[in-house]
């Protein structure tokens, strides 16, 4: 008993997520918008973990997540040529030390009505 060896844990990757979100009752976004779009750092073993963790995080801070694109981790993105600033990079770093969801920017959405 309690001798079942242990698999290794998968060690953590930060990813890149974009998620849009709904409007919600106390959900922070500005009078009149009609959503947002969140870039968000996650970190997890894999995406869908990443994905899992940050929209229940956004439900739990009144969000109403409705969407989430995965653009990968550092070096997938790396390698598809995108530009990594240095604000960017230290906020992956972030997410990856405190094995955190940081929301590193929001674009709220308003009709052209």
């Amino acid at each position: 008993m309690g001798d079942t060896p242990r698999k290794p844990k998968k060690p953590q990757a930060v990813y890149t997520l974009l998620v849009e979100v709904g409007r919600k009752t106390g959900d922070g976004l500005p009078d009149g918008a009609t959503g947002a779009a969140l870039m968000c750092f996650a970190s997890g073993v894999d995406e869908a973990e990443a994905v899992r963790e940050t929209v229940a995080i956004l439900k739990q801070a009144d969000m109403a997540p409705l969407d989430v694109t995965g653009y990968g981790t550092l070096e997938e993105r790396q390698a598809q040529g995108h530009e990594i600033g240095a604000e960017e990079a230290e906020l992956m770093e972030r997410a990856l030390a405190e094995n955190a969801v940081i929301v590193a920017q929001v674009t709220p959405f308003f009709d052209k009505a």
